[in-house]
């Protein structure tokens, strides 16, 4: 949102202004990608439901090997924004330098271990034996297209710390339709098949990366920042990114055991899965735009030494997250009849999409409560406690999940919505955590760096 209209809104709270000044341009460059996702699911879902549960099965494998890798950019934004706050710039952007370097070494090793081991990937999740080719050359491809995907992330979270969110916006936009409309054009005119979707993919993240390296370079030049890359730097951006990876393996064995819980369920069930999922993706892409801002915001006010702006800012932020929540609910109930049309014409999956989305809806309040304070602890530096949370929250699904797939009959219809049901069992699990923690004030450590 330009700043002149920004300016002539009323802002009924003295946070409003700086929180939507980041949050307005960081929801649409974050759901930029569970779009052009949406758009690749309909327009595989072209191919018949065996492709589209194929492209459910290698997107969460490739959703976790980023995730696993989303320090670069979380842990980098609060770094960088504690320094900014503090009014070092050049520390910052040093920090960003490294942070670009470990992207391209993990990306690089990323890619070269997973293409070999694809098939072995696919089949630990269950897809069936119909549907593991498609997810096989889905995954194998999109891999190549890793190194880039690590450096957009690296390089988003360098912007953000330093307050620009206005970048990264024209950037995901641009990236994300650029693949949307390739993936249209090499599946639908020129008929690759699901390879054509991947190949989209890295193409599009190849030319973001591009961007971003030039963006974050042109920077370090101006603040007299070496280009190199440093030893001890590279070790602190991999070992502050040690808590969040624990963090982020647990947020992950949670997703990736409900897509091999729906794919042991059936076909459908795996397809119905993948909209679903994407459906919720969006939704929370979007709540976490407040997050993102939170991290931003939170690291300035602890690098300035500014305790009680911290915790007001924090409180604001809460009271969006719900507000968001129940606009989304609200949304969800509303497009339940018309969501599944898109993407399938397999009245099984279409019916199962329906099921759920009700579920869908009721979660999100709480949803948008845990993607803001995920954010502030995480924009505080207080990673070591968000590992330990999601741990124990991932600890409270696993039983859950497991006791779904053993006591869903075969060919059941409410599979997918017990599956939800734990879903939302984890959901509420992280919601005290968070809540907690929140309220105990032990994360507002203040100063340029949290020692």
């Amino acid at each position: 949102m330009p700043k002149p209209l920004l300016s002539a809104l009323p802002f009924r709270h003295r946070h409003d202004r700086e929180i939507l000044h980041l949050a307005v341009p960081t929801f649409f460059a974050l759901i930029a990608e569970p779009l052009v996702l949406l758009t690749d699911t309909a327009i595989v879902g072209t191919l018949g439901t065996e492709a589209l549960g194929g492209l459910g099965i290698a997107g969460q494998v490739l959703m976790t090997l980023a995730n696993l890798c989303v320090f670069l950019a979380y842990g980098t934004t609060a770094a960088v924004a504690r320094r900014f706050g503090a009014g070092d710039v050049r520390s910052g952007l040093r920090s960003g330098v490294d942070g670009l370097w470990l992207a391209l070494l993990i990306g690089a090793a990323v890619a070269a271990a997973g293409i070999p081991l694809s098939p072995w990937l696919v089949d630990v999740l269950g897809a069936s034996p119909e549907v593991a080719p498609y997810a096989v050359d889905y995954l194998r491809i999109s891999l190549l297209s890793t190194p880039a995907l690590l450096l957009v992330m690296a390089g988003t979270g360098v912007l953000r710390g330093l307050q620009n969110a206005r970048t990264p916006l024209v950037v995901s936009v641009a990236m994300f339709t650029a693949n949307g409309a390739l993936c249209a054009l090499l599946v639908l005119v020129l008929d690759l098949g699901i390879a054509g979707s991947a190949w989209a993919t890295v193409i599009a993240q190849g030319a973001g990366a591009a961007v971003y390296v030039a963006v974050v370079v042109r920077a370090a030049r101006r603040e007299g920042v070496r280009l190199t890359p440093d030893a001890a730097g590279l070790r602190a951006s991999a070992a502050s990114g040690a808590a969040l990876f624990v963090r982020t393996v647990s947020l992950r064995v949670v997703l990736v055991v409900t897509t091999a819980v729906a794919a042991r369920m059936g076909d459908a069930d795996i397809a119905a899965q993948q909209v679903v999922f994407q459906l919720w993706s969006l939704l929370v892409f979007a709540m976490d735009a407040i997050a993102v801002a939170g991290q931003a915001i939170i690291g300035r006010y602890l690098g300035a030494s500014d305790a009680a702006g911290a915790r007001s800012a924090t409180r604001r932020m809460v009271e969006w997250g719900v507000l968001t929540g129940l606009l989304f609910a609200v949304l969800v109930l509303v497009a339940r009849p018309w969501a599944p049309l898109p993407f399938t014409s397999d009245p099984q999956v279409h019916a199962l999409i329906v099921g759920v989305l009700p579920l869908v809806a009721v979660l999100q309040p709480l949803s948008g409560v845990v993607m803001v304070l995920d954010g502030i602890l995480m924009g505080a530096g207080d990673q070591r406690y968000l590992a330990w949370a999601s741990l124990w929250t991932m600890l409270a699904f696993l039983p859950c999940a497991a006791l779904v797939l053993r006591t869903t009959p075969d060919g059941s219809p409410d599979g997918l919505f017990r599956l939800w049901l734990a879903f939302g069992v984890w959901m509420a699990a992280r919601g005290v955590t968070l809540g907690l923690r929140a309220r105990s004030g032990a994360w507002a450590v203040l100063g340029a760096s949290r020692g």
